[in-house]
């Protein structure tokens, strides 16, 4: 990848806090007794090619501003595209007429001031990309044409895309609290279709980054998405019944999600969560430790503050496979008669320490069993746990992959699955705000034949 060349994005900063300024001003001269407010700005470019031409070209420009009005505890939000001074006074005119109408929440307001950011870190996440059109358009194409080639057995490809994207954002609030920071995410990816025989499977691989230089090589994202649609080529059915499971890693980090959302404030309020009442509780075997780390330097999850201007700081989630914290906005801390953990948005960086080595070794020690790599529906009932997903990816006996599997489902309890959880890999090799290597389970349902 070519070297970037930053820009100094104060002054569009400094724009961008004069107009959460105004909002936060225009909604006291309206009478709110307090206010949040939001600005930002984002530019990028979207270069789609698929068997080798140019498809599709995008630049885009976005700004937006919202805000959020309180008449005691009486809420109102409005939002807009234009930056304009009448836009501002519009808007929140729109808010506070909102808030005039609702029905009075005990929790509705602001964070308390002490839970706010006071010094706001460099977390280095503002890498600009200066990539001329033709240069993206090849490599885009040199993506593509690296899977391509691989083997003859790749039939078509639903193209590779190359992105790069540079926001700068604004919050603020009537409690003193006004900051914002630019960051930047860069991404490309590849989706190719292979055929033998009557067998047709389709794979992708992607890479993204805060900086373009640590983006993996456009030839190996294509050889590396070509080598996983060919290896599902064949895929079969299995019998019915129990087995140990593994899932791949960038599988598994979607049952850390699912823990995410089982913790969070909405479903713990609401009572919509299988983990409600649950902080204290043995969850996991006593090896797993999971944690967030909001201010790891270039990180896709890193942030200084939350959605409400709240401090970030790193936490265990769960210790010694027990669960520490639930995560928290100021409304569902509130409720829960709790303090936030400045989760407002979500989860920051969040991590899983592995027990294992890496996915040969998982597959060694699961000795027998299936391998997932692929989760098809949305079949998880937060609620009670119940898990009940399509899945595909391989057999293995002896410690060895045998054969592609597909067509199946698996199925069990998030609480059983995760009190099962035999071994975590350090096998995560792939990006993302949540991180893990693969995760091995005791046992679980497969319906197959």
């Amino acid at each position: 990848m070519r070297p970037q060349i930053r820009q100094d994005p104060a002054e569009t900063l400094a724009h961008l806090q004069q107009i959460v300024q105004d909002l936060l001003h225009e909604a006291r001269r309206q009478g709110a007794t307090d206010a949040e407010a939001s600005a930002s700005s984002g530019t990028g470019l979207e270069i789609n090619v698929r068997l080798g031409e140019l498809e599709t070209l995008e630049h885009t420009r976005d700004n937006g501003l919202s805000i959020q009005v309180y008449f005691g505890h009486r809420k109102g939000s409005a939002s807009t595209t234009d930056l304009s001074a009448a836009a501002i006074r519009d808007t929140v005119a729109a808010a506070c007429s909102i808030a005039t109408h609702t029905q009075e929440e005990p929790c509705a307001g602001l964070p308390d001031a002490v839970h706010l950011a006071g010094e706001i870190p460099d977390l280095d996440l503002d890498h600009p990309w200066d990539l001329p059109v033709e240069e993206g358009v090849q490599l885009a194409i040199t993506c593509e044409s690296a899977a391509r080639s691989l083997d003859h057995r790749i039939v078509n490809s639903e193209g590779a895309n190359l992105s790069t994207h540079r926001n700068l954002h604004v919050y603020g609030n009537t409690r003193g609290f006004l900051a914002g920071y630019p960051s930047t995410r860069h991404g490309l990816s590849c989706a190719l279709v292979a055929q033998e025989g009557d067998s047709m499977e389709r794979d992708y691989w992607w890479t993204t980054s805060r900086v373009p230089a640590a983006l993996e090589r456009p030839e190996q994202v294509g050889r590396r998405a070509a080598e996983r649609t060919l290896a599902r080529l064949h895929s079969r059915r299995i019998p019915t019944g129990p087995a140990p499971v593994l899932f791949s890693a960038p599988v598994a980090a979607g049952l850390l999600r699912n823990l995410v959302a089982a913790i969070s404030g909405a479903s713990l309020y609401r009572k919509s969560s299988f983990l409600l009442d649950q902080l204290g509780s043995q969850l996991f075997p006593e090896f797993v430790y999971i944690y967030e780390e909001p201010h790891l330097p270039r990180a896709l999850g890193s942030a200084p503050f939350d959605g409400e201007g709240v401090a970030t700081r790193s936490k265990d989630l769960v210790r010694e496979g027990v669960l520490r914290t639930y995560l928290l906005d100021s409304y569902a801390a509130c409720r829960l008669g709790m303090t936030t953990t400045g989760n407002a948005g979500g989860v920051h960086n969040l991590r899983i320490q592995p027990n294992a080595g890496d996915r040969s070794e998982l597959l060694r020690t699961m000795d027998r069993g299936l391998l997932v790599t692929e989760l098809l529906g949305q079949g998880v009932n937060l609620v009670t746990g119940d898990y009940s997903r399509g899945a595909a990816g391989f057999w293995v006996e002896g410690g060895e992959i045998q054969y592609p599997v597909s067509e199946i489902t698996i199925a069990g309890n998030l609480k059983e699955m995760f009190r099962q959880l035999v071994a975590v890999g350090d096998d995560c090799d792939f990006p993302g705000n949540v991180q893990t290597g693969s995760w091995l389970i005791e046992q679980m349902m497969i319906a197959g034949t």
